[in-house]
């Protein structure tokens, strides 16, 4: 602690367990805190990959629809959609002119991708 003594500064000496000690203990509680905050970084990373894969999964079945109106494989079209690491955890379903698609997300904490699995669906239309 310093105060003005006239037009010095005068630093008082203390009897070195007032800051040291609490500077000490505020490194103790970030390290003890740090595992938190990762745990919270990596279930945002999660919750964003799930996001992205929501958003992939009505890609893939609106071209695996497209594909059926073509007439071409639905499957195929589907995973041609995707990169070939989102294609890889895809599954499609076709029943009669919907195509059905479920995507897992990519894993950043491993068991809770399975929990957040994107569910899509597209109807290519009544049949002509």
């Amino acid at each position: 602690m310093a105060r003005l003594a006239g037009r010095r500064w005068v630093r008082r000496l203390g009897d070195g367990s007032g800051e040291r000690g609490q500077s000490g203990q505020a490194s103790v509680e970030l390290v003890g805190v740090l595992p938190l905050l990762l745990l919270l970084a990596l279930g945002a990373g999660q919750l964003l990959a799930a996001g992205q894969a929501r958003e992939l999964a009505g890609h893939a079945a609106r071209a695996g629809a497209v594909g059926l109106l073509q007439g071409t494989d639905p499957d195929r079209a589907a995973r041609a959609a995707l990169s070939s690491d989102h294609a890889a955890r895809l599954r499609v379903t076709v029943d009669g002119r919907r195509v059905a698609v479920r995507l897992r997300p990519a894993s950043v904490l491993p068991g809770l991708a399975g929990l957040l699995v994107a569910d899509a669906a597209a109807d290519a239309g009544p049949a002509g």
